[in-house]
């Protein structure tokens, strides 16, 4: 029996191992709904669906993806659509929690309000949020994004920079075997 548990423990130790080696290398794939103030137009907020794409290659460093369709509660006809992308950095983790930072640019797209115009414009987006491992393959997520979109809205008499702004909750799954 000693024998057979000596040969028996490399492999084991090395089964437990493997997951802290890994250390979050993985594509997870996600979908989230969010609430954004606009910044044009009325106070009221849009909301609406949107999907993220997470390529970690450490534990700490991936770069995300992202498209947000903020198509409900507009003013007459308004809405705006987000395609960005970027870097972002987990800055610790905590049991099973994951805050993490991330500046993701693209472009936003701008339904005006009583279909007077749509515009499409360079977009920059910080944010932050919390990611929570609910297992090995599913994370849910809580975080919040500040877009600037220069030199939008293009419209003399209205300052020319946009800042929306608003909070997403979502949920991913990791797609596995893909580091092997």
């Amino acid at each position: 029996m000693l024998l057979g548990a000596l040969l028996l423990l490399p492999h084991l130790l090395q089964a437990q191992a493997a997951p802290a080696v890994r250390g979050g290398q993985g594509l997870w794939v996600g979908g989230e709904y969010s609430n954004f103030t606009p910044d044009f137009g009325a106070a009221q907020r849009l909301t609406g669906p949107g999907v993220y794409v997470d390529l970690n290659w450490n534990g700490r460093y991936a770069f995300e993806g992202e498209a947000r369709f903020l198509r409900f509660n507009g003013l007459n006809g308004q809405y705006e659509d987000n395609y960005l992308f970027g870097p972002k950095i987990s800055f610790f983790r905590r049991g099973k929690f994951r805050p993490y930072g991330k500046f993701l640019i693209g472009v936003g797209k701008l339904n005006f309000p009583y279909q007077i115009g749509y515009g499409t414009y360079f977009a920059m987006a910080p944010g932050g949020g919390l990611d929570y491992r609910l297992s090995r393959r599913i994370t849910l997520r809580a975080e919040y994004e500040y877009q600037i979109w220069p030199n939008a809205p293009g419209i003399a008499g209205i300052p020319n920079d946009l800042k929306p702004n608003g909070f997403s909750a979502g949920v991913a799954y990791r797609i596995p075997h893909l580091f092997h």
